[in-house]
């Protein structure tokens, strides 16, 4: 088995366009959910989430989830300084959910409201598959082509197959990560069911109320250790290792005891030969939902014991950014291992009893991370734990 680096990093985030807006914001402990303007909240419970500040870049005929997966992919590509050369067997796989849906939906509602007629252009993209033909395309990679939909894991479960790939030998480079959109299905949906907060959503917090919905992208260079050592890049972290479960329990909760989340996290460890006590920082799912904090939380300590590691939620500043999310909050945990600093849990004013565990209020934490572990827990208990180390 072949170890895997990280070798390029890219992000389109509620903080703008660039890793170095994200990793500010993060770092900061900024808050980037606030009234939305991409679409229409009047008559909904709640009417904020964290949405990408003035997009640009990338043609309109494009889907802005596609542009999202399009810029992010190109800043990591950039910034792996991966050349035509090497983008030549270069694999790609993107983890997304809502495709085009936002433009879809804006046909739609035009076409039924004003009875106008026409072919809308962005169909074509609608799809989720679309970002991986709109990246593999744009940025002339030619080898393996895949599209994940694991729904809010749907990014991390890219990461660890994407590693896989590496691992096995299939390839010696690959960009993996995750794009979504605001859509106003996923907006309505969630306030139907009344699972969002109508103030920025607190984690882990005893007087929790529910998820902030967001937007973004996220991609990884990830490389063969020799191959980056050869090229003489920089290399962020290494991914030890990765696991992914599914609970096979229900349509959207997930299982009450968290069995696929500790078997997730335990597999994940035990793939990257790394104990639990060497492991410094969690950056958590982390919903702020009153049932999936407590079960994580549950999970969490199962695995890591009572009170040892810190753990943080970025879903805190940035929202759940839905198929984003995984490779969003896996850069996060890759950035705290290179910087050596934990981001916060943003808005968390009340401990819960039942959560074990620090989890960084407010302020970020300075701290030696050796390793990391960043956990992404969908719908239907999608469970994937991704664990990273200094290199």
């Amino acid at each position: 088995m072949k170890r895997v680096v990280v070798t390029g990093l890219g992000v389109v985030s509620p903080f703008g366009t660039g890793l170095k807006a994200y990793w500010s914001g993060l770092a900061a402990g900024t808050c980037a959910i606030r009234p939305l303007s991409l679409i229409d909240t009047a008559g909904f419970r709640c009417g904020i989430g964290a949405e990408v500040p003035e997009l640009t870049g990338g043609s309109r005929r494009r889907s802005r989830a596609d542009r999202l997966a399009l810029l992010a992919a190109r800043e990591a590509v950039e910034d792996a300084g991966l050349g035509r050369h090497e983008r030549t067997d270069t694999a790609l796989v993107v983890g997304a959910v809502g495709g085009g849906m936002l433009e879809a939906e804006a046909w739609y509602w035009a076409r039924s409201r004003s009875g106008a007629d026409g072919h809308p252009g962005v169909f074509r993209s609608v799809l989720p598959y679309s970002h991986a033909e709109v990246v593999g395309h744009a940025l002339g990679l030619g080898g393996p082509r895949e599209s994940v939909v694991a729904a809010c894991s749907s990014g991390a479960a890219a990461v660890s197959l994407a590693a896989d790939l590496i691992a096995d030998g299939v390839v010696p480079c690959a960009i993996a990560g995750g794009a979504d959109a605001l859509t106003r299905i996923c907006y309505m949906g969630f306030n139907a069911l009344k699972l969002l907060d109508t103030a920025p959503c607190r984690p882990f917090d005893r007087d929790r109320r529910g998820m902030s919905i967001g937007e973004g992208a996220a991609f990884l260079v990830l490389e063969d250790a020799e191959s980056a050592r050869a090229r003489g890049v920089r290399v962020y972290a290494e991914l030890r290792g990765s696991a992914i479960t599914t609970d096979a329990y229900h349509a959207t909760s997930p299982h009450p005891e968290g069995d696929g989340m500790t078997r997730a996290m335990r597999s994940a460890l035990a793939r990257a030969h790394t104990a639990p006590h060497e492991v410094v920082y969690v950056n958590a799912h982390g919903t702020a939902t009153p049932q999936n904090d407590r079960i994580e939380a549950r999970s969490i300590r199962d695995v890591f014991g009572d009170g040892r590691v810190l753990v943080s939620s970025t879903k805190s500043m940035i929202g759940h950014t839905m198929a984003a999310a995984g490779s969003l909050e896996a850069t996060a945990t890759i950035l705290a291992v290179a910087h050596d600093l934990v981001p916060p849990t943003a808005n968390h004013e009340t401990p819960d009893p039942d959560v074990a565990f620090d989890c960084v209020p407010k302020t970020a934490r300075d701290v030696a991370v050796d390793v990391a572990v960043s956990n992404s827990f969908g719908f239907g208990g999608q469970n994937v734990t991704l664990v990273f180390a200094k290199s």
